[in-house]
């Protein structure tokens, strides 16, 4: 019979299940990237910069802490998170440690002069301004994840498509760009590209899933 000492051993036991498939920086990208979607092994190593080889093996760590599952599409490996609660958990994790460690928010505002002029819009700000139609609000990833899920309203296009599509936006009002979250460039670029072209353009930080979370 278990005592209360044995049962909280066997407790934070499983949590350090957990706590190890976090505790690998290669491991949370993908984590971050399946949070956008579901994707081939391919894919995930195309985007991590990874070989197939190794992100297999994170994948194999992730799957047996419960955290990642996968299906057969052909004769490709499909890999999605297991629970939507984890993308959830992802961006409590990214608050903390941009709070806490002085690190986070160095390497952030690194990012942010790097890009200076490319002004950002609150999610609050885009909410209302969407209603009036004084913006359009592009989603600049790849075409996949925006099926997946996206913020109501938005327009994709993938930003590898964007010069050759750029004459197909209004020129009556402001554009908006977004990507995967806080830390992708993806719509760093696009506001770049956009303002290249005289189009008022801005960055929204956030991606789908802060916004669900503001939503909610």
């Amino acid at each position: 019979m278990l005592n209360e000492r044995n049962l909280k051993d066997l407790l934070y036991q499983e949590f350090g299940r957990i706590g190890k498939s976090f505790s690998s920086p290669k491991r949370l990208e993908i984590l971050d990237l399946l949070s956008q979607g579901p994707k081939s092994v391919d894919a995930i190593a195309k985007n991590t910069e990874m070989s197939v080889a190794n992100v297999s093996q994170h994948l194999k760590t992730l799957f047996n802490s419960r955290l990642v599952k996968y299906k057969k599409e052909g004769n490709y490996v499909i890999y999605e998170l297991a629970d939507e609660v984890i993308s959830d958990f992802l961006i409590a994790l990214h608050a903390l440690s941009e709070k806490q460690l002085i690190q986070v928010q160095q390497i952030k505002e690194e990012f942010l002069n790097e890009h200076l002029g490319l002004e950002g819009i609150a999610l609050s700000d885009l909410l209302y301004r969407m209603e009036k139609g004084e913006v359009l609000l592009l989603d600049v990833r790849p075409k996949e994840e925006y099926e997946e899920a996206h913020i109501p309203g938005a327009v994709s296009i993938p930003i590898e498509e964007l010069g050759e599509r750029i004459s197909s936006l209004p020129t009556n009002c402001d554009v908006v760009a977004y990507c995967r979250g806080p830390y992708c460039l993806m719509s760093a670029e696009a506001v770049k590209i956009l303002k290249s072209k005289g189009i008022n353009a801005f960055r929204m930080e956030q991606g789908v899933k802060e916004w669900l979370q503001f939503v909610k």
